[in-house]
């Protein structure tokens, strides 16, 4: 089976998506809470899943899939677990401004909670160096149920770079390595919306990711 084509882009990726066809299996889930039900952090930092939700209507069909919130509440693990939850044909109708689309559409999202490596390392150090096993198992899940599920195109992220502190390296290289586990895609964009200074975290992706592509 010949490998994904996979390649990194600097932007929100909103435009790589299509009607059913692309998916964003990574929305970095809030462990313990559903999109929406959480403000941006104290030093403005948005979760991708909080964005998502106010583009479309994936906060009403996680609200209807509780088990896997309660699931991580009830538990102290800062690894989280490997549930997913996945959300089929999910109405889009804003773009990545918050402008209603003159033409909504529909695509599936797969959600899966990133180790929270920040939290880890205070409060948890003795897993921290589990972190990259985590990462490279749960993210070969993601993309084999994605697979399993008849998707050819996905549109992917930074998977918990963000206020969980993951090395963006890492992440990229774990799902470098399920890529060539799960080689059943035809097209594999990784969109990075990175606003630090020199952008370390697109960097990572495309060096990982050498097709490389600015907005």
């Amino acid at each position: 089976m010949r490998p994904s084509r996979a390649r990194a882009l600097s932007g929100s990726g909103w435009g790589c998506w299509d009607t059913g066809s692309v998916m964003n299996p990574d929305n970095r889930a809030r462990e313990r809470e559903t999109a929406g039900d959480r403000p941006p952090d104290r030093c403005g930092a948005q979760a991708q899943e909080e964005s998502l939700a106010r583009s479309s209507a994936l906060y009403a069909c996680l609200r209807t899939a509780r088990e896997f919130y309660d699931f991580h509440r009830h538990q102290h693990d800062l690894r989280y677990s490997d549930r997913v939850i996945y959300s089929p044909a999910v109405p889009c109708f804003r773009d990545d401004r918050a402008g209603l689309l003159d033409a909504p559409f529909r695509t599936t999202f797969l959600t899966a909670a990133a180790p929270n490596l920040g939290a880890i390392l205070t409060s948890q150090p003795e897993d921290a160096a589990d972190v990259p096993a985590v990462l490279r198992r749960r993210a070969t899940r993601v993309l084999a149920i994605a697979a399993a599920h008849g998707h050819r195109h996905l549109v992917l992220g930074a998977w918990g770079c963000g206020v969980f502190r993951n090395v963006p390296a890492e992440v990229a290289r774990a799902f470098a390595e399920a890529l060539r586990a799960v080689p059943r895609f035809d097209r594999v964009v990784f969109a990075i919306y990175d606003r630090l200074p020199r952008t370390p975290v697109y960097q990572a992706f495309a060096d990982a990711f050498p097709s490389a592509v600015r907005e």
